[in-house]
C-alpha cells in the first residue's frame, strides 16, 4: 500500500499518495513515459535546488564537480557539431557554444528545455533545443563530430544499446562520445549522504531496475542498473570503441550534499562513472 498524506487546501482535506519505491522489471516504454513525467513535475525543484551548482553556462560532469574545462574528455571543441543528449537547462550546451562548438541540447523533458528557453531569456536567443527521446534522435546520419551526456538519459534508458546505435548514428567517423552516469558500485549501497550510507546493503549484481509508481502500480520513475562490465559491453555492442573510464574523486573544495552524494561518501566509494568513448569504423 502507498503511504497517505493528510493536506489542507482551502479547508478541505485531500489524500495525497506518496510513490511507492520497488525493484521490477519497466521496459522501454514504460520507462521512457515515467520519466518523461518524472523530469517535467520535477525540473522546477531541480534547477531551483541545483542551478547555483550547475550554473547557466557550465559543464560540469556529476556531483562531484569535475568540469569539462579542467577534464578535457570531449577534447578540441571549436568549430564542431556537438549533440548534448538529456541537456536538462542546456548548461553544458552554453558552455560549448562560448567555445566555438555549434551545439544543440535534446531533451525528453519539455519543462526542462523551458527552463533552458528561461535562461537563454526566450526562443531564438541560445543554442537550438529539441524534445526527443535518446533512443530516436531526430537527426541524419553523421549530423555531429561529438556527443556528450552529463547524467542525461543513460541512467534511465531500459535499452542503452539502442541509445548507443542511435548516437552512432548520428555521429560521423570517429567521432567522440563521452557520457556519465551513477557509477555501478554505488547501488549496492543505500542512497544516503551519511554514515547509514557506507554499509552494503544489496547485491550489486541485481539488475532489476529501481522503480518508483503510484497507487496503480504504474511507474512514474524509473531507473536502471547496469554494472561497470556491463557498461563496457554495451559500449562495444553499440558501436564504439572504450578509451577511457573516469571516476572522479571528491575535491576538497566540494561540501555539498546532493541526495545521496557528499564528501563523506565521496572519499571513500567512487559516485560518478564517465565513459569516453569513439565511434567504431
Amino acid at each position: 500500500m502507498l503511504e497517505r498524506d493528510r493536506i489542507e487546501e482551502d479547508g478541505t482535506t485531500l489524500e495525497a499518495y506518496e510513490p511507492q519505491a520497488t525493484r521490477r522489471q519497466a521496459a522501454d516504454g514504460e520507462s521512457s513515459r515515467a520519466n518523461r513525467g518524472w523530469w517535467d513535475r520535477n525540473a522546477d525543484e531541480y534547477q531551483s535546488e541545483h542551478g547555483s551548482f550547475l550554473g547557466d553556462d557550465r559543464f560540469v560532469w556529476g556531483p562531484e564537480g569535475l568540469d569539462e574545462a579542467e577534464a578535457g574528455l570531449l577534447g578540441e571543441v571549436a568549430g564542431r557539431d556537438v549533440l548534448e543528449i538529456g541537456a536538462g537547462a542546456a548548461q553544458c550546451s552554453r558552455w560549448l557554444a562560448a567555445r566555438g562548438a555549434r551545439p544543440v541540447a535534446l531533451d525528453l523533458s519539455h519543462r526542462q528545455l523551458q527552463h533552458a528557453l528561461r535562461i537563454d531569456g526566450g526562443p531564438g536567443k541560445g543554442v537550438p533545443l529539441v524534445e526527443a527521446d535518446a533512443a530516436a534522435l531526430p537527426f541524419r546520419d553523421g549530423s555531429f563530430d561529438l556527443a556528450c551526456s552529463a547524467y542525461g538519459a543513460m541512467p534511465f534508458v531500459a535499452d542503452p544499446v539502442r541509445v548507443f546505435r542511435e548516437v552512432g548514428r548520428v555521429l560521423r567517423p570517429g567521432g567522440r562520445w563521452v557520457f556519465s552516469v551513477t557509477h555501478p558500485f554505488r547501488w549496492a549501497f543505500p542512497d544516503e549522504p551519511g554514515p547509514e550510507g557506507l554499509s552494503v546493503a544489496g547485491s550489486y549484481f541485481d539488475r532489476t531496475p529501481y522503480v518508483e509508481q503510484d497507487e496503480e502500480g504504474r511507474a512514474v520513475y524509473v531507473e536502471h542498473h547496469r554494472t561497470v562490465g556491463d557498461r563496457v559491453r554495451d559500449v562495444v555492442a553499440g558501436g564504439f570503441r572504450l578509451l577511457d573510464l573516469v571516476e572522479p574523486e571528491w575535491p576538497a573544495w566540494n561540501s555539498q550534499e546532493w541526495g545521496g552524494w557528499s564528501p563523506l561518501r565521496g572519499n571513500l566509494i567512487p559516485g560518478t562513472a564517465i565513459f569516453v568513448c569513439e565511434r567504431a569504423g
